[in-house]
């Protein structure tokens, strides 16, 4: 399994780590262009083509993050892996989220690990491009990291608060804001948003049963089958990110394959910005919806469906509205006192606070 022919950019900073891969490659049969940091990287993936982008992601001089940004702006669809230190998992997911096919983890023990990555990779792109329905972690890293989080809490929480987003994020188009309270190092609810191309934004909330360390990768692992569905749409295969009822098919299934053992509720939504219709598919009886405008707060009339992650499963119950002038969308836990900060404004992210019943809200409100 060698790598004859196969163009490979390698962005590392590490001038050791990098001569070293390098080599490994270079042997293999690779041909190898060297960067030593993500400026040179942009440089040199500017001025030829290559089969896989190979990067770490803690560089100075332009982050692995942003470059990986701008190459998937100057040419869309180049393969990439980006390798991390075991202490960035948030980063991990973002370049998932941006485009990357791969990751590895330092330190790497076996390089022959980098070789059948871009293998794969390669693979994919040939033999199934842009349909696949690529898993983005493999069963031997689910048990593993299973094994680890339900061992150590306190590892687990510090993983899971690195995926969450600021309690306020503002864009030209919209703006999102939350509050979740954990009262234990795991939070067992979970929250995301982004925007889907240059219309549409998605919104989510998660409860995940049992809530034990589990809450943790679980909230890995759904935010990576999210990315490959947003990963998908921006390569034009196929547009399932775009529709709630789909989405949570698919969720349901990757779940029920995950091995974790666990169930999910989740309300997910999707909002066309231009023409303010918004689609929304709701799983479990954990979470509600609701229509916020000046009078306060509506619930919105969804039909009783089961949670994710159950063999069997039927179907999600789905929604289809439009929002009128200075109305936003709010999904919030069933605890009254969490209607009553979200009807005060109170946007403070992740917060633990043993006083406070586990869960929260999430809001998105149009521009």
């Amino acid at each position: 399994m060698a790598l004859p022919d196969v163009s490979v950019l390698l962005v590392e900073d590490d001038p050791v780590f990098r001569k070293l891969v390098a080599d490994f490659l270079h042997s293999r049969g690779a041909a190898i262009t060297e960067a030593c940091d993500g400026q040179d990287g942009i440089d040199k993936f500017q001025r030829a083509d290559y089969d896989v982008v190979l990067a770490d992601l803690s560089m100075p001089n332009l982050g692995g993050l942003d470059m990986l940004k701008e190459m998937s702006r100057i040419k869309p669809g180049t393969p990439s892996i980006v390798i991390s230190g075991n202490n960035v998992m948030a980063d991990v997911v973002e370049a998932l989220r941006i485009g990357a096919n791969d990751y590895l983890v330092k330190p790497v023990m076996d390089l022959l690990a980098i070789e059948q990555a871009i293998h794969q990779c390669l693979q994919h792109r040939m033999t199934q491009p842009l349909t696949a329905d690529l898993e983005m972690l493999s069963h031997q890293e689910l048990e593993d990291n299973l094994e680890l989080l339900a061992q150590n809490a306190q590892a687990a929480g510090q993983i899971q608060t690195q995926l969450f987003p600021e309690p306020v994020q503002k864009s030209a188009l919209a703006e999102v804001s939350y509050t979740l309270f954990k009262q234990s190092e795991v939070s067992a609810y979970f929250v995301d948003s982004a925007m889907i191309g240059k219309r549409h934004m998605m919104m989510y909330m998660a409860h995940f049963n049992p809530e034990d360390n589990r809450s943790a990768f679980a909230s890995v692992l759904l935010r990576s089958f999210i990315n490959q569905k947003l990963k998908a749409h921006r390569n034009g295969a196929n547009s399932v990110v775009l529709e709630p009822y789909n989405l949570l098919c698919y969720l349901n299934d990757r779940l029920v394959k995950s091995g974790l053992d666990l169930t999910v509720d989740m309300i997910y939504l999707v909002v066309d910005t231009e023409q303010h219709r918004v689609a929304i598919a709701q799983a479990g009886q954990g979470l509600r919806c609701y229509i916020r405008n000046s009078e306060g707060i509506m619930p919105l009339a969804m039909h009783d469906s089961l949670q994710l992650g159950i063999l069997g499963w039927g179907k999600p119950s789905s929604q289809f509205r439009s929002l009128e002038i200075g109305e936003s969308l709010c999904i919030v836990s069933h605890a009254a006192e969490h209607k009553e900060r979200l009807l005060g404004n109170r946007f403070t992210g992740l917060t633990y606070d043993s006083g406070v019943s586990g869960g929260g809200y999430i809001q998105l409100s149009l521009n």
